[in-house]
């Protein structure tokens, strides 16, 4: 469990303002994930080729976040602004899920050093509530994967292999 205290933590809507602390936090992140995991979770190589394209990233993070599908951030309100965490929903892209399931969590990240602090949990609740809901993880992500099944979510079975490593869908219908 860390020290952090939630009473410093905001959760809002990015902007496209955020874009350059976003492409920065996404791979510290990942790393952090990697870190935790070790091998087998996503090649070295490929969290290394996205920290060594940051204007590529920031453009995209712009694109994205002009856009209408929704990135709430975690800010550490005690260190400037300082970005701890983002969660990123959009229409479900699978088309094979019951048609109440159309909504998907495409990322959800926490800085190592607030695991466990409810700061995931904040921006769970913040971008899926309580609808109904998928996600794709990495499968080797057993950290990721147990939060998720905390949340209801309960693997359906389907994988898909991609440059990133094999990755599994979760499922949950809505409460």
């Amino acid at each position: 469990m860390t020290e952090h205290a939630l009473d410093h933590v905001a959760v809002r809507r990015a902007t496209p303002a955020d874009a350059e602390l976003l492409a920065h936090l996404h791979p510290d992140v990942l790393d952090d994930v990697l870190d935790d995991a070790g091998a087998g979770l996503m090649p070295r190589q490929l969290l290394d080729d996205r920290q060594d394209r940051v204007a590529a990233r920031v453009e995209r993070w712009r694109e994205l976040l002009a856009g209408d599908q929704p990135t709430w951030v975690a800010v550490d309100t005690t260190a400037e602004g300082e970005l701890i965490g983002l969660a990123s929903t959009g229409p479900g892209r699978d088309n094979d899920l019951a048609d109440d399931i159309a909504l998907e969590l495409t990322a959800l990240y926490v800085r190592a050093a607030w695991w466990g602090s409810g700061v995931g949990y904040e921006l769970f609740r913040t971008a899926v509530g309580d609808r109904a809901a998928y996600l794709w993880v990495p499968g080797a992500n057993e950290h990721a994967i147990r939060f998720y099944e905390r949340q209801g979510f309960r693997l359906d079975g389907t994988e898909d292999e991609l440059d990133e490593g094999r990755h599994v869908r979760m499922v949950r219908a809505g409460r």
